[in-house]
């Protein structure tokens, strides 16, 4: 049984910047892949960016530019540095991992960028 914990959300002002972290634990096998997720209010979950243990990043190409995906396999925990944030930013950020045939969600950590 995977668990992750996402960290790191909050309120910002447009412009501004958050880290956010993705710690996972209990796994038995390497986890390979990780990747961010986020649900905006009345939208579906879609895809921000992903990262092998390797260091293969993949991002959505509405994402490049202004977020940064990253890992430290030795802690077994995920970033997503996030710049120059818009209102539109504003949704629930969550940690992805596929293993063993299953797939793991966060619980989320909200982001809300507003003035």
């Amino acid at each position: 049984q995977v668990q992750l914990v996402e960290s790191g959300g909050g309120l910002v002002q447009p412009g501004g910047s958050l880290r956010l972290s993705c710690a996972a634990s209990g796994s038995r096998s390497t986890i390979n892949y990780m990747a961010w997720h986020r649900q905006a209010p009345g939208k579906q979950r879609e895809f921000l960016a992903s990262a092998t243990r390797g260091g293969t990043t993949a991002y959505a190409d509405s994402m490049k530019g202004r977020f940064t995906i990253s890992r430290d396999n030795a802690k077994n925990t995920m970033y997503l540095q996030m710049n120059s944030l818009k209102p539109e930013d504003t949704a629930v950020y969550y940690c992805y991992v596929p293993i063993g045939g299953l797939t793991y969600w966060g619980q989320g950590t909200q982001v809300t960028v507003s003035s």
